[in-house]
């Protein structure tokens, strides 16, 4: 129950724009100006208690008299009273609600992998029966240039006619539903034989695409995406470029295709540093490193090794150990790689040792050493005989840097007799294509045996419709079954697809929970997907963008009153079960904390490799009432015109079938109530819930209207009576003009995986005693409500001081680990909070091909680097950091509280009073002395937890509890170790370099 004006609105305006203070509530404020006034004539000024305690009681009164007459409370209390034999209180059972939301999950996410599974089963056929044509002349969408026009007025090439059409089910994009097409990386040539022919073969998908989204309407994004580079996509859409005209989006760069490529491997990446490395070749060496660490992933471990005449951990803090490849390890290791410099002479064999050494520690599945120097002198034979020879269980990739190719020899026989892979690499370009080598090889036990693992990614943002919707995305490998390739282990590519995880926290609805309740998931590293304190964005100004770790929190870090990761443990592995905490929780933009009992239930998500987590509240989050009336009772009060829903809840589920899209939620629900739409698919208890809750509150639109019409008139400044309940109904009256509002706000809604939860002031009343009103006031950072939350009233008293409205408060410490800091910038805000407040507040704590191509390639190349280095330094203003602020609690024991500050050579008293039934106190202070200098403002913003090198280290390389998937495919006895490589170099041809050239200058003219 609701009730205007919200506090802190200084007095509200009436019809005429003037700002007024409700009648009732002005003789007491004009009394206190009296006795302040007159009181300011002795040199030693006193602030009656007893007086206070009068004014306080006197604004008890007051206050309940107008929210009592204006919210209606007793006119509800009287039709509950009524109906109280057909409701019917029921204690949730968490383990049961627990198995029937993981039941759902399952089945949702259980229909995306047939999907995916007939994606991978229609290609592999497909390649099966097709036959390669060097010589293939085929004609096909390039996303890029379809529906693009010459200055002649015809299609470009490769670009004819593509109808597009704006879709709510995709983002609101224009795409086309009934053919894919095909986007092509412009460092792919679009017409190369396998390109042409992988294209060709793939068409046999489209059927596939359009079978599989008319079984499963809820569906996003379908893929293909070919070991050759290109990406075939279902709806068909127009790619849009990035700022220099080109498609630098590579399929195989992608996190779904790399796991589902590759089982989970121990990587330690040894750089020769010595002083011929010197120049580009070091260069080289440092990017062919930090594309090897993009290829990495959470279930991945990695170290790197640089080496001259002594072996160097790049990361002292890490040496002899493997660390886990998530995003936070490795781009701290490619900042350190970006320091190394060259000297001395190198001596590899040590750094082998060493290699092989911690990988012994490691895991039994896939193991590799990648070798990245210009040249071995030697085979290293003994090394090998000691540490690899003769099961091989690590595989070596060798990366000979540069043009000479005097010590090549050796560095291929390294690869060769190590079931690993040689290249060149002799230029920047070369980098990204030699890389990938090494997941061709890696893949190959696993299409041998043709292990169809699926995979299922992290949180990720949209890339394909370029939103900030977070994605988790299904994906699953796709093999050559011919029998002649039988042995090389050729993997065509990887097919998945996209499900936002917004839908699948849809299916665990939190209206069940309770105000406070909420659900989770996690991935087996114990990396959050959904969670109502995920905080995935910040702000850079007046743009929202991804914080660079938004997909490596860990439960830990929200959930972080589970001090000994109990709950965290036992969800990573899997288990089932349930837990008790006392946690402090914090709402309203962590200004408002709260203590509460929450029962936790988790189990996992089974043939995924994720786990979900339920949370109830102790109290009235384990309880839930249900109510009988008939349907024809309820329509008729669900049309009322005072009544909404939380159009952000699923009442009914409108994204399965396209005509049912065009509904509201409450159009949907009328209409199936109605008979009108039985195919529809509703939630039957919330919308029972929301029938009865709508025939309960029904009299109070009779009763407010009664007040409007009657005849002494709505109180000067209370501006509106409103009504919400736990079904999401929202019944508002405005009682001076006509406001619009609903059940969720801008601010309620702002965390991506709360679209579903409670608004602020429901939350808050849900733990105020009951029987009394809530008064509180909403933070906001502009206009005449302060950041404190108090209600400065000093325009009505003048001169004569000044009367604050406040909640006495109890310190509590809150921390925050998804921290966005200023490096080298103080953390606490410029902004001051209004100061006499904060003073008032501290003062009753302190109480209580040829060489010139090679040339430009590379120079451009290395501009993009530097270009993409001077933009990361530029966003280094932000980074990730951990942080701790206060929060402030009423404390109901404190009743009352008075004394003198001393401030210099003035004193100041304060009287400090707490107005009964409510949560409010008054204050009254002194205001002819300052004491700004001796107590200053209590500082409200986050600050930075400043870690010392020692605690750092050991905060990065401790270990915690994971999960690593059960499939590993590291040895087959068919694989054909034989082919490692060994061409003296891959690079772009002049022909995909003039049609990559081609490409983007029409880009730039037609588009």
């Amino acid at each position: 129950m609701g009730l205007g004006p919200r506090a802190g609105s200084g007095g509200v305006k009436n019809r005429m724009g003037q700002r007024r203070t409700p009648a009732q509530l002005r003789p007491g404020l004009w009394i206190l100006c009296f006795g302040w006034f007159c009181s300011t004539a002795y040199a030693q000024m006193k602030i009656p208690p007893e007086t206070v305690q009068v004014w306080a009681n006197k604004l008890s009164v007051q206050l309940r008299e107008v929210s009592t007459t204006y919210s209606g409370a007793h006119i509800l209390q009287k039709k509950l009273k009524d109906v109280e034999s057909s409701i019917k209180i029921v204690e949730i059972d968490g383990r049961e609600q627990l198995r029937d939301y993981a039941d759902d999950i399952e089945r949702m996410l259980g229909s995306k992998m047939k999907s995916v599974k007939r994606l991978a089963e229609s290609a592999e056929d497909a390649d099966l029966y097709h036959d390669f044509n060097k010589s293939l002349q085929f004609d096909y969408y390039n996303s890029m240039l379809v529906n693009t026009i010459d200055d002649d007025g015809n299609f470009v090439e490769l670009g004819g006619e593509f109808p597009l059409e704006e879709n709510e089910h995709f983002n609101n994009l224009p795409v086309n539903t009934i053919q894919s097409d095909v986007q092509v990386p412009t460092n792919v040539y679009n017409k190369d034989p396998n390109i042409l022919n992988g294209i060709y073969m793939s068409e046999a998908l489209n059927d596939v695409f359009i079978n599989n989204f008319q079984k499963d309407p809820t569906l996003t994004w379908q893929y293909f995406g070919s070991s050759t580079g290109f990406f075939r996509i279902y709806p068909g859409i127009k790619w849009t470029p990035d700022s220099n005209g080109v498609a630098a989006f590579d399929c195989r760069n992608r996190n779904w295709y790399i796991q589902a490529a590759t089982s989970p491997k121990d990587i330690i990446i040894v750089v020769d540093i010595s002083g011929s490395m010197k120049g580009l070749k070091m260069t080289i060496a440092k990017h062919t490193i930090n594309t090897i660490l993009d290829t990495l992933g959470e279930n991945d471990f990695v170290n790197v090794i640089a080496y001259t005449d002594y072996v160097r951990y790049v990361e002292p803090c890490f040496k002899g150990t493997l660390v886990q490849a998530d995003l936070d390890n490795r781009e701290h290791f490619k900042v350190l790689v970006d320091e190394l410099h060259v000297k001395g002479e190198g001596k590899v064999a040590k750094a082998m040792k060493e290699s092989f050494k911690i990988l012994n520690e490691g895991s039994l599945c896939n193991q590799a050493i990648m070798l990245i120097t210009d040249g071995a002198m030697e085979d290293f034979k003994d090394v090998f005989e000691e540490f690899n020879w003769p099961d091989r269980r690590v595989r070596l990739f060798t990366y000979l840097i540069g043009r000479e190719m005097t010590f090549a020899e050796n560095t291929k026989w390294i690869a060769c007799n190590n079931k690993g892979y040689y290249t060149h690499i002799s230029t920047l370009a070369d980098v990204q294509e030699n890389v990938m080598e090494y997941l061709h090889v890696l893949s190959r036990p696993m299409v041998i045996n043709h292990n169809h693992d699926i995979i299922w990614t992290e949180a990720y943002m949209d890339t394909v419709a370029q939103s900030l919707l977070l994605m988790t995305s299904v994906a699953m490998p796709v093999f050559s079954k011919k029998k002649e390739t039988l042995s090389h282990g050729i993997l065509l590519g990887v097919v998945g697809s996209d499900i936002p995880l917004q839908e699948v926290m849809k299916m665990a609805p939190r209206y069940r929970l309770g105000p406070h309740g909420y659900a989770f998931l996690i991935t087996n590293n114990g990396y959050i997907l959904a969670h109502p304190d995920l905080r995935p964005l910040y702000k850079d100004g007046k743009q929202l963008k991804p914080k660079p770790n938004y997909n490596s929190v860990d439960l830990s870090e929200v959930e972080w009153e589970d001090i000994d990761e109990t709950l965290r443990t036992a969800m990573v592995k899997g288990e089932t079960g349930a837990l008790t905490l006392d946690v402090r929780a914090s709402v309203d933009k962590s200004k408002r904390p709260l203590f509460l009992t929450n029962d936790y239930y988790y189990t996992t998500i089974n043939d995924t490799p994720f786990s979900f987590g339920m949370v109830l509240t102790r109290g009235h989050g384990q309880l839930m009432f249900i109510g009988k009336v008939s349907v024809e009772e309820g329509l008729h009060d669900l049309t009322s015109p005072d009544l909404s829903i939380a159009s952000e809840w699923t009442y009914c589920e409108t994204d399965i079938d396209p005509h049912h899209r065009k509904y509201t939620q409450l159009q949907a629900m009328i209409r199936y109530l109605q008979g009108k739409e039985p195919d529809l698919e509703c939630d039957e208890v919330l919308l029972r819930q929301t029938l009865f809750d709508a025939v309960l509150t029904a009299p109070l639109e009779a009763y407010w209207q009664a007040v409007m019409l009657n005849a002494s008139g709505v109180e000067e400044g209370v501006e509106t009576a409103f009504l919400g309940t736990r079904s999401g109904i929202l019944r508002l009256t405005s009682l001076i003009f006509r406001l619009h509002r609903k059940f969720l706000t801008l601010a309620d809604k702002e965390n991506l995986f709360t679209v579903d939860h409670f608004p602020l002031w429901y939350r808050m009343a849900a733990e105020n005693p009951p029987g009394r009103f809530l008064y509180y006031m909403p933070v906001e950072e502009q206009g005449v409500k302060d950041k404190t939350g108090t209600v400065p009233i000093t325009r009505v008293i003048g001169q004569c001081g000044f009367l604050t409205i406040v909640c006495l408060s109890n310190r509590v410490d809150l921390y925050d680990y998804q921290g966005m800091c200023r490096t080298g910038h103080s953390h606490s805000s410029g902004a001051r909070p209004l100061l006499s407040v904060s003073q008032s507040l501290q003062w009753c704590f302190s109480i209580i091909g040829n060489k010139m191509f090679r040339f430009f390639e590379t120079m451009s190349l290395m501009w993009t680097l530097s270009l993409l280095a001077h933009k990361a330094k530029k966003s280094e203003a932000l980074q990730p950091c951990d942080t701790e602020y206060p929060g402030f609690m009423l404390d109901f024991s404190i009743r009352e509280t008075n004394s003198l500050i001393k401030c210099g050579r003035c004193q100041k008293m304060f009287v400090v009073q707490a107005i009964p039934e409510s949560n409010l106190v008054l204050m009254v202070v002194q205001a002819d002395c300052d004491c700004s200098r001796q107590y200053p403002a209590i500082p409200l913003e986050p600050k930075e937890i400043k870690y010392n090198a020692s605690v750092k280290c050991n905060r990065m390389k401790s270990q915690k509890v994971r999960r690593r998937p059960k499939s590993c495919h590291a040895y087959h006895p068919k694989e054909n170790a034989k082919d490692c490589g060994g061409a003296s170099e891959i690079s772009l041809s002049l022909a995909l370099f003039l049609a990559s050239l081609f490409t983007s200058l029409a880009l730039r003219r037609w588009t």
